[in-house]
């Protein structure tokens, strides 16, 4: 119950076969295996002990690849950066996580300076690719300087990575999960989704994100192949998936849409592609319609779950997506040996069909918040995972997710607390009171909008306020759009602003409040 066994496993079985395909270059599992364990030797020897942590800013590679298993192979935490915050939000996690070492590739190089100066400690640069000005060390002579070393003697119960998530009062939380929460999910995956081993697997989203790392340890686990795009782009991604003959994929939404409507779709060759995985944020139906139309021959399956489950929690697979039938706007059904109930404020199971929220016991939920003990009581209660999620089961165990529960947006399977967007509102002169809410939007599913109240005798302009909100959080949590009105927000008798009735117009006659 240790991510890097299946290296070791590899090694001994199909020491031959391809593992990873990036441009020009491949490697095969004896490869791999042994540049893993060379580049291990090589943060031993800039002094990473166990249980530090070891940062990666960087798009996706086969170098960012053999990162994710160099670092606990050393006895060491990964701690996988979202490179689309701010500078700002990075230095925020690195300091908190007391992350002292982190690799970072050339596309990110220009945060290198701004991190060293907001970064609370002193930080050891590796660079992924290119010798850069400012780098410690380089990925490639950390690996052709050092031998292989010894696998560490991880556990089950062994921190293996700290996964940073957004907070409901503007902090980011680390989400501590173990090797036996990322093995428990894999295993699981692999039961539910029949995921094999002549898998071709393309990382087109982003590898900091915890739905692909699923996919860096499950397609790992079984021995299949790994292929990497930098970043998800349609035609780059089509012409991927053709000329490796992609068996399988994760993409959120959005993603899929873009994917389907580029123009010229249909003169790529899709055939090889089996499996069509999607999460992060709900599927509308009419892409879902589209995904069965083009490519009728590709198993869809829809993944629920989130990062402190590791993520994945449920799954409706292929055989539930017909155009005729009632559970395609369903999230599926608990993985194996995951429990699920849906409960009352009080904590007590509600009758099938009525509303309530999700919890979970599971093997895959996560050991807790890193420093944040007070935000690990309120999540994991009598042994049950809260997700913050609202939904109803019916009487055949499938989960209907109708809200959240959380002051959270999910917009382009990106989640978005309203506060950390609200922080950042208020701290322009202009803004008096602001709320910010998540409204249906097309492309994205939600968009981020304001409602702002300005100061007497200001008249702030939407622009400025959006390009105010950048300086200070990722683009992606800044407002699409901003309404302007001079009466107060709502609030509740407990002075609360009153976000469901803000919502209301925006949401009205839909069936429910999360697109």
């Amino acid at each position: 119950m240790r991510v890097t066994q299946p290296l070791l496993r590899n090694r001994q079985q199909i020491p031959h076969a391809i593992a990873t395909v990036d441009g020009e270059r491949r490697h095969t599992w004896q490869q791999l295996s042994e540049r893993v364990a060379r580049l291990a030797g090589g943060l031993k020897a800039l002094g990473v002990q166990a249980g530090d942590r070891v940062g990666v800013v960087g798009l996706n590679s086969d170098r960012h690849f053999e990162i994710f298993f160099a670092v606990p192979w050393a006895g060491a935490v990964i701690v996988p950066i979202n490179y689309r915050w701010s500078a700002p939000e990075i230095a925020f996690s690195l300091s908190d996580s007391g992350t002292r070492v982190l690799f970072v590739d050339h596309a990110f190089w220009h945060l290198v300076e701004p991190l060293r100066a907001q970064v609370e400690h002193a930080l050891t640069i590796i660079c992924i690719d290119d010798d850069l000005p400012g780098a410690d060390a380089l990925h490639e002579k950390l690996i052709a300087s050092h031998a292989e070393i010894e696998e560490f003697p991880n556990t089950a119960d062994s921190l293996s990575g700290i996964f940073y998530t957004g907070g409901t009062t503007g902090r980011s939380k680390g989400v501590m999960l173990s090797h036996g929460n990322h093995v428990s999910n894999t295993l699981q995956y692999v039961t539910m989704c029949g995921a094999v081993d002549d898998t071709i697997y393309l990382h087109a989203a982003p590898m900091f994100h915890i739905a692909d790392a699923l996919y860096v340890y499950a397609i790992t686990h079984i021995g299949g192949t790994h292929i990497f795009i930098p970043r998800f782009e349609p035609a780059a991604c089509a012409r991927t998936l053709q000329e490796h003959a992609v068996t399988d994929i994760i993409l959120v939404p959005t993603m899929i849409q873009m994917l389907l409507e580029q123009p010229g779709f249909k003169d790529f060759d899709l055939s090889k592609l089996q499996r069509m995985f999607y999460g992060a944020s709900p599927m509308p139906e009419a892409v879902a319609l589209d995904l069965m139309a083009k490519l009728p021959w590709v198993a869809a399956c829809q993944l629920y779950g989130q990062t402190e489950s590791a993520p994945l929690l449920t799954a409706l697979v292929s055989r539930y997506h017909t155009a005729d039938g009632g559970r395609l706007r369903s999230a599926g059904r608990a993985l194996p040996a995951t429990e699920i109930l849906i409960v009352d404020e009080d904590g007590k199971e509600v009758p099938r069909g009525q509303v309530g929220e999700i919890v979970v016991k599971s093997p895959n939920v996560m050991l807790g918040y890193w420093g944040r003990e007070d935000a690990t009581r309120e999540a994991l209660r009598d042994g049950w995972l809260h997700t913050g999620d609202a939904a109803y089961m019916d009487d055949e165990g499938f989960i209907f997710i109708s809200d959240r529960l959380k002051d959270m947006i999910i917009s382009g399977g990106e989640n978005v607390y309203s506060t950390e967007v609200e922080n950042a509102m208020y701290q322009h002169p202009d803004v008096a009171q602001c709320a910010v809410i998540g409204v249906p939007d097309d492309k994205w599913g939600e968009r981020v909008h304001a409602i702002v109240v300005p100061r007497p005798g200001t008249a702030p302009e939407p622009a400025a306020l959006m390009a105010h909100c950048r300086k200070l959080i990722a683009d992606y949590k800044c407002p699409r759009s901003i309404s302007f009105q001079e009466e107060p927000l709502p609030l509740s008798g407990a002075g609360k602003v009153l976000k469901t009735e803000l919502r209301k117009p925006f949401w009205a006659g839909r069936g429910r409040q999360v697109n």
